[in-house]
């Protein structure tokens, strides 16, 4: 056998349908080929290769984020009763602090360790009760309690360390920061750092003009 010339040079075997699809000039730009137009060239080249030639697939991505999938549970508004100006008089709840003296919710009563009215209101001026808190369990600006109708709303106002509420007939709960409920008389509402507001039954009041 004859020494091999020093210009040899040994190609791959030629495929036509590549070779078709690369050019021979030194530096073409051209626009991106889509996958798709490509992927029977590759197919061909995998088969002459005695590779696997499963048919290449374009999956379509799932465009759904995972947590789309995952339902949430929002706990629910408390219904607020409509109000009755039919009457004369007007039946106004209290609340008593620890064992103070009661004191009406015919005003909105903001408590709290040093407490601030919100810079926007409807109807009358919140009441700010200031209730001592030595070991600062009670927030700034903690709770709410406000007179509904016949009904009393207590919210947490983003209390840092809640709110715990006890119902006449239930369980001990805490709310979520931001969160309200509809209590009865009777309803014991612990804030932190031993203070306790009770809910007292209602007086009647003469209303304006009686």
């Amino acid at each position: 056998m004859d020494a091999e010339d020093d210009n040899t040079v040994i190609r791959p075997r030629a495929i036509p349908e590549v070779d078709a699809a690369i050019p021979d000039d030194d530096t073409i730009i051209r626009e991106r080929v889509p996958f798709a137009d490509l992927a029977p060239i590759f197919e061909e080249v995998a088969r002459r290769a005695g590779l696997a030639s499963a048919p290449f697939a374009l999956v379509e991505p799932n465009r759904a984020s995972p947590a789309a999938s995952v339902p949430v549970v929002e706990r629910a508004r408390p219904q607020l009763p409509p109000v009755d100006d039919s009457s004369r008089t007007a039946p106004v709840y209290r609340f008593r602090v620890n064992n103070h003296e009661p004191i009406a919710l015919d005003a909105p009563a903001i408590l709290g360790r040093k407490p601030s009215a919100p810079r926007v209101t409807r109807g009358p001026l919140a009441r700010l009760v200031r209730v001592p808190s030595p070991l600062r369990e009670v927030s700034s600006t903690h709770l709410e309690l406000r007179q509904h109708g016949s009904s009393v709303i207590v919210t947490d106002l983003g209390s840092t360390n809640g709110t715990i509420i006890t119902v006449p007939g239930f369980s001990a709960q805490k709310l979520l920061q931001g969160e309200s409920v509809v209590v009865s008389a009777g309803t014991v509402v612990d804030i932190g750092d031993g203070n306790l507001v009770e809910i007292l039954p209602v007086e009647r009041v003469s209303a304006a003009g009686g």
